[in-house]
């Protein structure tokens, strides 16, 4: 089982010489899931179209296109954050004859090379993985900047002042 909030299957195996376009486009409770997956509050909109082609019987291109409405919470001041993210990227999976993937996902080279030891691919995962990586680790509303509390600077508040005065 996956850890991934959703799935769209695919045999690549029925590709021919054609090529095939996908699209996954998850409903509310489907990406209610994702952004729970994903720790932010909420995802407006999520759209991934996906475009496979057969390069040679053990070798398939798959070109992607992702864009989503994110919303999170700013770092210093709770209000919500939207942000529209787009993204296009590439995977060449390449079919081997080794099946000791240690996880659902192999890893992926930064060339976007893939080893795949079956046919069968879920094409929700490289895009969930993108989605992750276009998420904004430190979200913040437009003109807020963090400024740190100014109680003073006391000599006697550090942790080590009491052993000063023990000389």
């Amino acid at each position: 089982m996956s850890d991934f909030p959703i799935a769209q299957p695919y045999e690549l195996g029925r590709l021919g010489q054609a090529d095939d376009e996908v699209v996954i486009a998850p409903g509310d409770e489907e990406r209610a899931r994702i952004a729970q997956w994903a720790g932010i509050d909420a995802l407006d909109a999520f759209r991934a179209k996906i475009d496979l082609r057969k390069v040679t019987p053990t070798r398939f291109s798959l070109d992607a296109v992702l864009t989503a409405d994110i919303v999170q919470s700013c770092v210093v001041t709770l209000e919500p954050v939207k942000s529209h993210v787009e993204s296009s990227f590439t995977r060449d999976l390449f079919l081997t004859q080794v099946k000791s993937f240690d996880s659902d996902v192999a890893p992926v080279d930064e060339d976007g090379r893939e080893e795949i030891a079956s046919l069968h691919y879920d094409l929700a995962v490289p895009v969930l993985e993108e989605l992750a990586l276009l998420i904004d680790p430190y979200p913040r509303c437009p003109g807020v900047e963090f400024e740190p509390p100014t109680d003073g600077t006391d000599e006697d508040a550090h942790p080590f002042a009491a052993l000063g005065k023990l000389k």
